[in-house]
């Protein structure tokens, strides 16, 4: 059914389209931010502008090159922060500034499809006044090394196949950060992005379900992004992902005193089960390991416990590389999904580990959510 939608073709011809702003919130992003204005100022959509960039107290050169960029491309204005305040903050300060009602935020390091902005707004205009959101579809850059494919087939499983999912049963909780649409009387209405949340997107998303608003997402909107490319880039990635659904669990808690949100319930019960499964399955694995009588008994337990996960991995894995390769011709970098379940997991539930007392803390202490420069990889695409 979902896969019908999206062969449906829009004339983009057809359609009176609304200004969009583009928003860029920037951190020591001098190698790419270049790029990503000169991308979005060849975009075909008529009205336009770039909000770049919100600096927000970057440490290299990205200020200079802003204001550069900034006597070169009319449609581009530059918010220039002294002081590292955050992500949320510098979408809080270009959405004040934002002249149109649709706003589409962009990471400093992202590649817009021509075609990505009309195929979110298409849904603003045309799927009804309770859209409040619309996110698009990031796809992997840098495609040289183990750790970028690997992360090709987990864009495509866990993000791809799960959005679809969850649009299917009209709750997507997660809009992506490196590209999204929003309509911003939907962000006025939930208080925009929450300042002290670590992960922005997974908190306003959370935010907007809350009000009633409809999140949408929309595979053929594609963004082509750099991953990280070492096991300390990844971790630090993953940590922050981790720790940042783990603050939304801890600040959403209240939707089961309101019977209106009991379509979130199941969400947040299944979220907090994944948690406890991670700090389950570390346990159990020790306490095997200090019980197991033979080296024998401990392996085929391993075995067993293993073979339904990873059999289950490997379909779901197929299923949304096939759908996927719609967009993107990732089918040939099935064979590297054999080391999926080995790093995914293994990372994966350490991550949430590691992530859940920072998240408590997070949440005692307040204060601004502040970012560092994120692992982009060896910057060189396929």
């Amino acid at each position: 059914m979902y896969r019908e939608r999206e062969k449906k073709d829009i004339d983009f011809d057809d359609y009176d389209w609304p200004m969009v702003s583009f928003i860029i919130p920037c951190y020591n992003e001098e190698d790419t931010i270049e790029e990503t204005i000169r991308h979005l100022s060849a975009m075909p959509y008529p009205k336009k502008e770039i909000i770049a960039a919100v600096n927000d107290g970057s440490t290299d050169r990205t200020s200079e090159v802003l204001c550069r960029l900034a006597g070169q491309y009319e449609e581009l204005r530059v918010i220039d922060c002294q002081e590292n305040c955050g992500k949320a903050n510098s979408l809080h300060l270009a959405c004040h500034a934002a002249r149109a009602e649709y706003l589409i935020c962009v990471d400093a390091d992202a590649i817009l499809d021509p075609n990505a902005a009309y195929y979110l707004i298409y849904h603003f205009l045309h799927k009804g006044e309770r859209v409040g959101a619309v996110t698009g579809n990031p796809r992997v850059r840098n495609r040289r090394t183990l750790l970028g494919r690997l992360q090709i087939v987990e864009y495509a499983s866990i993000i791809g196949s799960i959005k679809r999912t969850q649009r299917i049963l009209g709750k997507v909780m997660t809009v992506s950060g490196v590209v999204a649409a929003f309509r911003k009387k939907a962000l006025v209405d939930v208080g925009l992005w929450d300042r002290d949340m670590i992960t922005e997107d997974i908190a306003v998303s959370w935010k907007l379900q809350r009000r009633f608003w409809d999140i949408r997402y929309e595979p053929r909107a594609l963004c082509w992004m750099f991953v990280p490319e070492t096991i300390k880039g990844i971790w630090k990635q993953r940590v922050r992902w981790a720790q940042g659904g783990e603050e939304v669990l801890l600040r959403h808690w209240r939707i089961f005193l309101d019977w209106r949100q009991r379509r979130l319930w199941p969400i947040y019960i299944e979220q907090c089960l994944s948690i406890g499964w991670s700090f389950s399955w570390l346990g159990l694995t020790i306490w095997k390991q200090i019980t197991s009588l033979t080296l024998l008994e401990h392996c085929m337990w391993l075995t067993l416990s293993s073979f339904s996960l990873v059999l289950m991995s490997f379909l779901q894995l197929f299923i949304a590389s096939m759908i996927d390769s719609k967009h993107d011709p990732i089918k040939k970098y099935y064979i590297w999904a054999a080391w999926y379940p080995v790093l995914y997991w293994m990372v994966s539930t350490l991550v949430v580990i590691v992530a859940f007392p920072r998240a408590v803390m997070t949440r005692i202490k307040g204060g601004y959510a502040r970012w560092v420069s994120p692992d982009r990889g060896h910057k060189k695409t396929a």
